[in-house]
C-alpha cells in the first residue's frame, strides 16, 4: 500500500513531471465534460473564468484583511505590517473555519 502511495509524493516546486501529469491530466480528462456543461449554474461558475485575473488581484488584499480583522478578533491586538498575524497560544485552527471564510469571500466577491 505505502509503495502505491509514494507516487503521490510529488514535488510542487519545482513542479515534478509527476505533479504536472496529476494536476493537469485531471483537468485535461474534465475539460471535454465541463465545455458542455449548460444551466443557471454553469453560467456564473463561468464568471471566473472570464476575470481570472481581475479575481486574483482583487482577492489577495481582500483576504489580508478578513485575516487581520480575524487575528484583531481573536487576540484583541492589531498587526502592524504585511507580516504574519499573531493568534494567542490557545488559538486552534480549523479547516472548517477556512472553508467557511474562503466560501463566504468568494459569495461576496462575486458581484464585484
Amino acid at each position: 500500500m505505502y509503495s502505491w502511495l509514494a507516487l503521490l509524493n510529488v514535488e510542487k516546486y519545482p513542479p515534478s513531471l509527476d505533479y504536472l501529469l496529476m494536476t493537469l491530466g485531471a483537468v485535461l480528462l474534465l475539460l471535454p465534460s465541463l465545455e458542455r456543461w449548460r444551466g443557471r449554474l454553469a453560467q456564473e461558475v463561468a464568471v471566473f473564468g472570464r476575470v481570472p485575473l481581475f479575481f486574483y488581484r482583487l482577492h489577495l488584499p481582500v483576504i489580508h484583511l478578513v485575516t487581520l480583522v480575524g487575528a484583531r478578533l481573536a487576540s484583541h491586538t492589531w498587526v502592524a505590517g504585511y507580516g504574519e498575524p499573531r493568534f494567542p497560544p490557545s488559538f486552534e485552527p480549523s479547516l472548517l473555519r477556512v472553508y467557511l471564510v474562503w466560501l463566504l469571500l468568494v459569495l461576496a466577491m462575486y458581484p464585484v
